[in-house]
């Protein structure tokens, strides 16, 4: 399991690292004092797990969780026992008030790491979905799905096997599709991360299709 941390005082990441070296199944890559950096890092690398500390200057950890689109796994430290409510209203797995002990620290580590199994788990299992097509539903595998286009109120789900036509919004669409494996790239369009071939800053390139990133949104 994977993590970073972030919080202002150089003493409380260093008890961190730490603990964390410990922790046989948990690899902390990097720290940061700066949660601007921190930030900047998570934008760029998947994460399985952050430890960020909830009172910092420039910025809150709660703000902090709240600007991640896709946020990994949170356990909050502070010394502040005041905002545990409002840790665990933003869905954190855990919060440890300062100063905390190896113990407190594994127990924490270890729900984290069991909800994550729990979650590889679930993904393994569930390698299609069912849409509605016409008056049935359709079993579409995941893997076949290409891309998927907006065309009025219905999408066309192009697949390696033929089309499916579909009454749902490109929403809706993604939350039944796994993050990690398709993106958005145009109000129109959803991609199968692992059929691109080829990209640049204007379009994405399938084996025989080529589809525009809007501009409000990238893939990388």
């Amino acid at each position: 399991m994977t993590a970073i941390a972030i919080d202002d005082e150089p003493i409380a990441l260093e008890v961190i690292k730490s603990l964390a070296a410990k922790v046989p199944f948990l690899e902390l890559k990097t720290c940061f004092s700066n949660a601007f950096e921190g930030i900047e890092y998570l934008q760029k690398q998947k994460i399985d797990l952050l430890f960020l500390d909830i009172k910092m200057p420039d910025i809150s950890g709660v703000e902090v969780s709240r600007s991640l689109q896709n946020p990994p796994m949170i356990i909050f430290t502070t010394a502040y026992g005041e905002h545990a409510v409002e840790g665990f209203e933003l869905s954190a797995v855990d919060y440890l008030l300062k100063p905390f002990s190896l113990q407190r620290f594994l127990k924490a580590c270890t729900k984290a790491h069991e909800l994550l199994l729990l979650k590889s788990e679930s993904k393994k299992e569930r390698r299609f979905i069912f849409l509605k097509d016409g008056y049935g539903q359709v079993k579409v595998t995941l893997e076949d799905i290409l891309y998927v286009e907006a065309a009025g109120n219905y999408l066309n789900v192009f697949l390696s096997t033929g089309k499916v036509v579909t009454r749902l919004t490109l929403n809706e669409m993604l939350e039944l599709l796994p993050k990690v494996e398709f993106t958005r790239i145009h109000r129109s369009y959803i991609v199968a991360r692992s059929k691109v071939v080829k990209f640049n800053k204007h379009s994405v390139f399938l084996a025989t299709v080529e589809l525009p990133i809007g501009m409000n949104y990238e893939f990388g």
